[in-house]
């Protein structure tokens, strides 16, 4: 096998007949060109930022046409809430009846009174696009559960034999059921009989695949594990939570991230939540800065940490260094006297933007002004570099020049919990003081063997190419995948070499047309609206695996541009969409 490298470090094929092994030889001269020259534009000293957000580019029909969406939502549902309120009657007023009577009085508002009407007027119309169950493994292609609703989506109940939609006769009944299984994505039954659909899985974080070919490269040796040790340690790992599988996974992530040490968490939110607060001593005389599209659990380990919080333009390192001088020379708020510490917080790969971080003009400016740099590699590590070791491998950054590498276990290694990556002293203190490791349970040894062998794939520790092919496969698919998108006219965010693809929708009524429209057709997508995302930028965020074929690809993106059509989407090169 020959592997034949790129100018970005690649290699994408392994045999000499290029044209049989790269199933995207035709194209291939355009994904390379287009991939360079987005990573020269956006990866280096020199890269431009975008300091304009999405709603100040967006144009003025998607804008108003936007707002009037919302308008007509809003309006809608004060004018039912005020008809069920005159005739006493609706579907959420017959409960909150139910409960007063018990208790002889009203009850207690739980949520505000926006979030409450947002939830019962608004999500509940669209409440079908989400929370979608699926039956099997999310690889490529899996099983979806068919839901139904018999109160207009307020709640869901699986779809089968024993559901009452199935009819009450015989003759209804089979009426019914012929109508599932004569259906183009219709996937049978679960064992416990409820109704599937057969979808192409364009949403799910398993970038590398591992979901698709589990039995034959994770199997085995995850199993074994169940020999000696237990499911899980029902404990913390200060007290009798640790395992031998603990220390060797925390010793080869410390090994493949080329840090002097690890620990590992069992959650990849709460590593961040739990950390963050840990590093500062939460007398507000440290500085905290964070860029402005940082992920919720950042955001909550800010606000845990007691730290002073200052953001800057997303991925904008110029603002950066404005808001780094500025805090030198003033100091403190009122005493001005110097802040004990600065870290800078940035993540690999923005997930709602699908943009990865300038993180050689960042680590320069923190370097240039001795401020310590925190960097989330959770859609990064294991998905980008040449060996799959992250945002500081893609960029030319020395690991070094990172003082914390945080990242996840859920995305390219098909476990679950997160890691943190620094010196000895910062890991030390870390299993001392921060509450992951001291309160929560620990990281399940199955799931510690199922990341050690993942890592064994990767870096080529089980005697086969896989790993590569499968970091290659990943690039090229989410490439080509970008490639096609912009071509179709859609607005895309995000950068060539990331997996993540998100499309801009805009409008809230074309959240569910378009999720809807996929569905129908076999897709499985993640959509995503407010309040996720700002009002106005409500989009579809596509995530590529290594595991999806160019023949899934390219049957996506064929439903995809029809959709596109009917839903008014191509808004890249038609201002009416």
């Amino acid at each position: 096998m020959n592997g034949h490298s790129n100018g970005n470090g690649y290699s994408h094929h392994f045999s000499k007949d290029v044209s049989k092994e790269d199933p995207y030889a035709d194209v291939r001269e355009k994904l390379e060109r287009l991939a360079a020259e987005d990573k020269k534009l956006h990866c280096g000293m020199t890269a431009t930022a975008t300091n304009k957000s999405i709603s100040e580019n967006m144009p003025l029909f998607i804008a108003l046409t936007s707002y009037i969406g919302y308008a007509v939502l809003i309006s809608v549902g004060h004018c039912r809430d005020l008809i069920a309120k005159f005739f006493k009657h609706g579907r959420y007023l017959a409960r909150s009846r139910e409960y007063s009577k018990e208790l002889g009085r009203p009850l207690a508002i739980l949520l505000k009174s926006w979030e409450n009407f947002y939830t019962r007027r608004i999500y509940h119309r669209v409440q079908d696009c989400f929370n979608r169950p699926i039956g099997s493994a999310p690889s490529a292609k899996f099983d979806m559960i068919e839901r139904v609703s018999e109160d207009g989506s307020k709640s869901f109940e699986v779809l089968s034999d024993s559901h009452a939609l199935w009819g009450n006769n015989k003759k209804s009944k089979m009426m019914t059921k012929q109508t599932y299984e004569s259906g183009k994505y219709f996937g049978g039954t679960t064992e416990h009989g409820a109704v599937v659909r057969k979808c192409l899985n364009l949403g799910s974080y398993n970038y590398l695949g591992f979901a698709d070919d589990w039995n034959g490269t994770c199997e085995k040796d995850v199993v074994s594990s169940l020999d000696n040790l237990p499911v899980a340690m029902s404990s913390s790992r200060c007290e009798v939570g640790t395992t031998v599988l603990h220390k060797e996974l925390e010793s080869a992530v410390a090994n493949f991230l080329k840090k002097e040490d690890a620990i590992v968490f069992n959650m990849g939110f709460n590593t961040n939540t739990t950390v963050i607060p840990a590093l500062f001593s939460g007398s507000g005389q440290d500085l905290l800065i964070s860029d402005e599209l940082n992920h919720t659990s950042i955001v909550n380990g800010a606000r845990g940490s007691g730290a002073s919080i200052r953001t800057f333009r997303h991925n904008d390192s110029d603002h950066l260094e404005e808001i780094l001088k500025e805090a030198i020379l003033m100091g403190r708020p009122r005493s001005r006297r110097p802040w004990n510490k600065i870290l800078v917080i940035v993540e690999g790969v923005y997930s709602m933007e699908g943009e990865y971080c300038n993180l050689k003009a960042i680590s320069a400016i923190c370097k240039k002004y001795k401020a310590y740099l925190y960097l989330d590699e959770a859609h990064s590590i294991g998905a980008m570099g040449s060996t799959g070791r992250g945002c500081c491998e893609y960029c030319g950054v020395d690991p070094a020049d990172v003082d914390i590498l945080m990242g996840t276990f859920t995305k390219s290694f098909g476990g679950m919990g997160g890691y943190i990556a620094s010196s000895k002293s910062v890991i030390n203190h870390l299993k001392q003081t921060s509450a992951g490791m001291l309160y929560h349970n620990s990281l399940s040894p199955v799931v510690c063997k199922q990341i050690l062998t993942a890592f064994k794939v990767i870096m080529g520790k089980d005697g086969t190419d896989l790993g590569q092919r499968k970091l290659t496969s990943l690039r090229d698919n989410s490439n080509y995948f970008r490639m096609r998108l912009n071509e179709m006219g859609l607005q895309v965010l995000g950068n060539y070499d990331s997996p993540i693809m998100p499309v801009m929708l805009y409008n809230p009524t074309k959240i569910p047309a378009f999720s809807r429209e996929c569905l129908k057709r076999g897709l499985a997508v993640v959509v995503v609206g407010f309040p996720a995302v700002p009002l106005l930028e409500a989009r579809a965020r596509f995530c590529i695996s290594a595991g999806h074929s160019r023949e899934d690809l390219d049957y996506a993106l064929n439903e995809i541009e029809d959709i596109s059509k009917i839903v008014k989407l191509r808004y890249a090169t038609h201002r009416f969409g």
